[in-house]
């Protein structure tokens, strides 16, 4: 069966956004482990499949952040109740008092993390209107499921964009201005969001620009950051070229050119020089979640793995630091080339049921052909 234009762009959103997916969950077990010696200790052949998460946590300093705001461990004056436990994470507020927790405590392997889970908010909502986003839905969704009790995901952690959001709901702020300044608000957990709003957007035919605006402002709601707010529109720019391209070499140019007009990289010269993945994640930029290391190190994983979707999130969970929300989004960026991770792993994921009619409900009315893959 010959598939239309739409059929091949709705397959293409779908492997991404399942691709997404698969990258969190594979990073989980060894998510902000910034010496990557810890992994292979605890899991001797690396990160090869969906892990459950170790009981200790080699590199955990969650005891050291707030319960009360966003940012390290401080009370917030005037804050009536603790974030976390009393609004947000209901039940789990004893992990953050013990040294070594681990941040994704409990979880096993196959499940996904809150961002990710936050990802699925905005789906339902979108879906719910019929693929139109309206901000005010979006929020009353989102606050209605972090402030579940007993909580509708399995984390233990919230970032600190969460913290921050739910501490100025609390001091009475409006919800569309409680977006918290930290100091890692410049972070790539803030893109997790972007994907499916943007490939959405996309998939409905509406204009790269429209979509880069909706989602600048959809990312100020809750990463109020200017810096922040540009990188997501070249990852617009990004999934855009890239759902639309021909073949490998296509993209391979296409992520040079983002890298090179976001970021000042030439990534076929990066490739080259370079022998290793640690020698650019670790070396020449940081693991860690600011956006100043972890979108250049994105780029530089979505250019080398382009058409091996299962060795580069694999590759990107054995790299460490936040290699959870950089697997999300390099996820988005693999699986709109090429599949081999979504036939690989997508059947483990614990929640791939309710995730596939989540994926189905965003889809024009022409729905993909049975069997189709990439």
């Amino acid at each position: 069966m010959t598939m239309t234009d739409t059929e091949l762009l709705s397959q293409r959103v779908v492997c991404a956004l399942k691709t997404a997916f698969i990258g969190d969950a594979l990073a989980m077990p060894v998510h902000w482990y910034y010496n990557p010696a810890d992994i292979f200790h605890q899991f001797p052949d690396g990160i090869r499949q969906f892990e459950d998460a170790p009981e200790h946590h080699p590199s955990s300093i969650m005891s050291l952040h707030s319960t009360s705001q966003g940012g390290r461990r401080q009370r917030a004056s005037g804050s009536a109740r603790e974030i976390i436990g009393e609004v947000i994470l209901k039940g789990r507020r004893q992990f953050w008092e013990q040294p070594g927790c681990h941040y994704h405590h409990g979880m096993t392997a196959g499940q996904n993390t809150l961002n990710a889970h936050c990802a699925r908010v905005l789906l339902r909502t979108l879906a719910e209107q019929g693929g139109q986003y309206h901000q005010d839905r979006f929020l009353d969704a989102y606050i209605a499921f972090m402030t579940a009790d007993p909580p509708r995901h399995p984390d233990t952690y919230a970032e600190s964009y969460h913290r921050g959001f739910f501490a100025n709901l609390e001091a009475g702020k409006p919800a569309s201005r409680c977006g918290a300044v930290t100091h890692d608000t410049a972070s790539i957990g803030g893109l997790v969001g972007i994907v499916p709003l943007a490939l959405t957007g996309l998939l409905q035919g509406t204009s790269r620009a429209d979509v880069q605006e909706r989602c600048r402002q959809h990312l100020l709601l809750t990463h109020p950051d200017q810096d922040l707010a540009q990188i997501s529109g070249y990852l617009v720019r990004l999934l855009d070229a890239l759902l639309r391209c021909q073949d490998r070499d296509e993209g391979r140019d296409i992520l040079n050119q983002c890298a090179h007009d976001s970021a000042g990289l030439d990534l076929h010269k990066l490739t080259k020089k370079c022998r290793s993945d640690r020698e650019v994640i670790g070396g020449l930029f940081s693991p860690a979640c600011y956006i100043s290391g972890s979108w250049p190190g994105v780029l530089y994983l979505a250019y080398r793995y382009l058409g091996e979707s299962d060795a580069g999130l694999l590759a990107n969970a054995n790299l460490g630091g936040d290699n959870v929300h950089r697997g999300f989004v390099l996820g988005s960026l693999l699986g709109l080339l090429d599949s081999t991770a979504e036939i690989r792993f997508f059947q483990q994921l614990k929640d791939r049921h309710q995730l596939t009619r989540e994926f189905e409900a965003i889809l024009p009315e022409t729905r993909i052909p049975q069997g189709s893959t990439l």
